[in-house]
């Protein structure tokens, strides 16, 4: 990629070059997001449907509605991360000339958006470990829904990898506009 061209992973102006990982991991995400967004729309339609047409309860579908929609939204979040299309404050870099300033800026911005992701990956791996081994970190007691007894860890796992894949793409993007910054030319 040209040094003269933005760095980043917009649709628009690719990675240099995708690599097998992440080839896969975009399958993966885009798989997942598709097949939780139909589901979700298959089962509120059906919830809507036996409450107001047939007058009867789906009972227990708000579970399943979470645990979907966690995944949902955490693996749109890592693909988002991926395509830099995620919400980011970078209005300010966009009425700056383009220098060495506004190269600095973009790689500040990127450090702390990075900082943050990394914050919030321990939150995750903390909230996902306490699903998973339970209050007393014992594995016994371990939290489950009420009605279909899904363990809640399948729902924070979700919010942990999502968090950990945009903290790799967050840490890329950072590196990459880093070289930028050192080698100099346009951002």
């Amino acid at each position: 990629m040209p040094d003269n061209e933005s760095i980043g992973c917009y649709p628009g102006n690719p990675p240099e070059k995708k690599s097998r990982t992440d080839t896969v991991l975009i399958f993966l995400f885009s798989a997942v997001t598709v097949a939780s967004s139909l589901l979700l729309s298959l089962i509120i339609s059906a919830a809507a449907f036996t409450r107001y047409i047939i007058g009867g309860d789906l009972y227990g579908f708000e579970e399943w509605v979470r645990l979907l929609a966690f995944w949902l939204y955490f693996m749109g979040g890592a693909y988002g991360a991926y395509n830099d299309t995620h919400v980011s404050a970078d209005v300010v870099d966009s009425y700056m000339k383009d220098g060495f300033f506004k190269r600095l800026v973009i790689v500040l911005r990127n450090l702390i958006t990075t900082g943050i992701s990394i914050l919030f990956t321990w939150y995750g791996y903390e909230f996902f470990m306490f699903g998973f081994m339970g209050p007393l970190g014992t594995g016994i007691a371990i939290p489950k829904t009420t009605i279909w007894q899904i363990p809640l860890w399948t729902s924070y796992l979700a919010v942990f990898l999502g968090l950990i894949f945009m903290t790799y793409y967050f840490a890329m993007r950072l590196l990459r506009n880093l070289r930028v910054l050192i080698k100099g030319g346009v951002s």
